[in-house]
């Protein structure tokens, strides 16, 4: 297992290399701008789906007021984050913010909040970026649930091998993606503006199908436009990484966090906003069996050509890839919550490739659950997404605006009212994604954030209420107790001499030997046996009428302590080691069992003898010895 976990992880990384694993600007937006720039392949489909089946293909006509509003709130939102990177450089986004200005619970609902979005993140881009594929080979449809926890396990290796590692082998697709999508934006600009792209007919099939055959056509509803803005913003998603994983980068930390944030800021804009406007423009007929960007791709650089396929390629490879901005920041924040004592403390141990391994598991696996449950679908997805995101993006510029008003930083009142602005956008954004998805799924997160706060607590008062137990006050002295030693032997055997040998050792106040038997011709068997070797230790043999050993050797124990209340028990166990792992198979494991009973008692320590065997195994020292008199 030790090889295969080398072959699989790589050689473990020292802890003074830690410097040398962090990760450059081009790197790093790769790693932590993936998730925000791949929300773009599905931004502009979603806000479609929303007003398609209801306004028709008049609805593209909103396309573009949305992606202004859009582009207005992620400005003020990195904005913010660019703050918050300077403000607190040892990273934790939100939740630190929150902890650090707004108190524990703004901070735990923070915590929650980023916890469930990366996790969403996980499942929405690994199925969207499957979605792409399956739009280019539709008969992997049918097996897209599989494909989603196939990427999610390649994810989960990848990133178990570090974190710059996993960075360098995902850099190449990110780069590709925004070439391609750069290419489809361009050229199709430039095609339909030299009148070499017509606008494309409506696919009335799939019209058919999204309109429910045209019957539930209407205008467009402020409360659907609010529900089609939220969609959109959804585009907003993974902004805050970066603030998250700032230690992860090269010194100067904050200055090339915020740089890399900056440049995130941009592609993701113009992205967005090109991408809905070459949709206003040709007018492509969004469908549930292939998603916009095939179609759009189709249209502009030609059906079956390279260039589409490598627009597709990029898109899978983006979206995928989006989980690895989940997989290098959710370990990272679950690391400074379980620090916190919110979380087991597992999740704040690095493993060997200086990694927070036992997050990275975890992540991966709560994702693959939630999309074998969701059937791998985008869309059904999607609204459990933006209430993590956006409560986050809420929490996190309150806190920046107690901050500024604390510190009084230079030009901390201008930061302080893009702050309150920012809170109170994305608070609204937060409110619009309850109501109008409440009933399409957003009600589980609205439900699954505050359970996680009471898990976070109960997690707390457990780690608080071990250290008061363990507390050691100014009376507490070190005080002498009687100590008495039993052995527990089954028949005379090499580790029962073993055994009492090291009992011996001890020199304890009284030593006795235990032996459960379960009929009167056992009990002569191991009596004779004892009396044989001159053992010089008391004997007590218990009859056990139902076979059971536990209770039995319980019973004597607490007899012995009844004797002596003041003293403490040692219990030595002989335990056989076989030579191969199979071979426990064969053995009744009792001193596991035994061990695990004993374990619940006061003032009782247990301590195992190893006794290895082994089928090639030389004669002992003491038997050589033996053999020698």
């Amino acid at each position: 297992m030790s090889t295969l976990k080398r072959l699989v992880v790589g050689e473990p990384i020292a802890t003074s290399d830690e410097q040398h694993q962090r990760l450059g600007r081009p790197t790093a937006l790769a790693v932590f701008a993936s998730d925000a720039i791949s929300s773009t392949a599905y931004a502009t489909e979603e806000i479609l789906l929303v007003l398609v089946p209801v306004a028709g293909l008049a609805a593209l006509s909103d396309l573009v007021p949305l992606s202004i509003i859009v582009m207005v709130l992620l400005v003020i939102v990195i904005t913010s984050y660019r703050q918050t990177i300077f403000a607190y450089p040892s990273g934790g986004g939100s939740y630190v913010v929150s902890r650090e200005n707004l108190g524990q619970n703004a901070s735990l609902v923070a915590g929650a909040s980023l916890l469930v979005d990366y996790i969403l993140t996980v499942a929405v881009s690994v199925s969207a970026g499957v979605a792409a594929i399956t739009s280019a080979f539709p008969a992997l449809f049918a097996e897209r649930v599989l494909l989603c926890l196939f990427f999610v396990a390649v994810m989960m290796l990848a990133n178990l091998r570090g974190l710059k590692e996993s960075g360098r082998l995902f850099a190449g697709p990110t780069y590709v993606y925004v070439f391609s999508i750069l290419t489809l934006i361009v050229v199709g600009l430039v095609r339909y503006y030299t009148g070499h792209l017509a606008v494309l007919p409506p696919n009335t099939e799939s019209l058919d199908q999204l309109t429910q055959n045209g019957t539930m056509l209407t205008g467009v509803t402020v409360l659907l436009f609010l529900r089609a803005f939220s969609s959109g913003a959804v585009a907003l998603t993974g902004i805050e990484a970066i603030s998250n994983g700032v230690p992860a980068f090269r010194k100067p930390e904050s200055h090339n966090a915020a740089t890399t944030l900056m440049v995130m800021g941009g592609i993701l804009a113009g992205f967005f906003f090109g991408i809905s406007l070459l949709a206003k423009l040709i007018k492509p007929t969004v469908s549930e069996d292939e998603t916009l960007l095939s179609i759009m791709g189709r249209a502009v650089l030609g059906d079956g050509t390279v260039m589409y396929y490598v627009l597709q390629f990029a898109t899978f490879s983006i979206l995928i890839l989006a989980a690895n901005t989940a997989f290098a920041d959710f370990p990272r924040v679950s690391s400074i919550i379980a620090s916190d004592g919110f979380l087991p403390r597992q999740l704040a141990n690095r493993g060997d490739r200086l990694v927070f391994s036992n997050g990275v598991i975890a992540l991966a696996t709560v994702a693959a659950g939630l999309i074998v449950v969701f059937g791998g679908d985008t869309s059904r997805l999607i609204p459990l997404y933006a209430v993590g995101v956006f409560c986050g993006f809420t929490l996190s510029q309150l806190g920046m605006v107690v901050h500024h008003r604390r510190d009084k930083a230079p030009g901390w009142k201008r930061n302080q009212v893009i702050n309150i602005v920012g809170a109170l956008a994305t608070f609204v954004v937060l409110l619009v994604v309850v109501y109008s998805k409440f009933s399409k799924g957003a009600w589980v997160p609205v439900l699954l954030i505050p359970m996680i706060v009471l898990v976070f607590r109960r997690v707390h008062r457990h780690y608080e209420t071990v250290k008061a137990s363990l507390a050691v006050t100014p009376a507490d002295r070190v005080t002498r107790h009687a100590h008495t030693v039993v052995v527990l032997i089954g028949s005379v055997n090499r580790g029962v001499l073993s055994a009492v040998a090291y009992a011996r050792s001890m020199r304890p106040d009284r030593l006795v030997a235990i032996s459960v038997v379960t009929s009167p011709e056992e009990e002569d068997r191991i009596v004779g046996a004892w009396e044989a070797f001159a053992l010089p230790v008391e004997l007590r043999t218990v009859f056990s009428p139902y076979r059971d050993l536990t209770g039995p050797v319980l019973e004597v124990i607490e007899e012995l302590d009844a004797e002596r209340p003041d003293d403490v028990i040692t219990v030595v166990i002989p335990e056989f080691v076989v030579e191969h792992w199979w071979d426990a198979a064969l053995h009744n494991q009792s001193a596991a069992l035994l061990r695990t009973k004993l374990r619940q008692r006061p003032n009782t320590a247990i301590t195992l003898i190893p006794v290895q065997v082994s089928e090639h195994r030389p004669p002992s020292v003491e038997r050589q010895k033996q053999e020698k008199r």
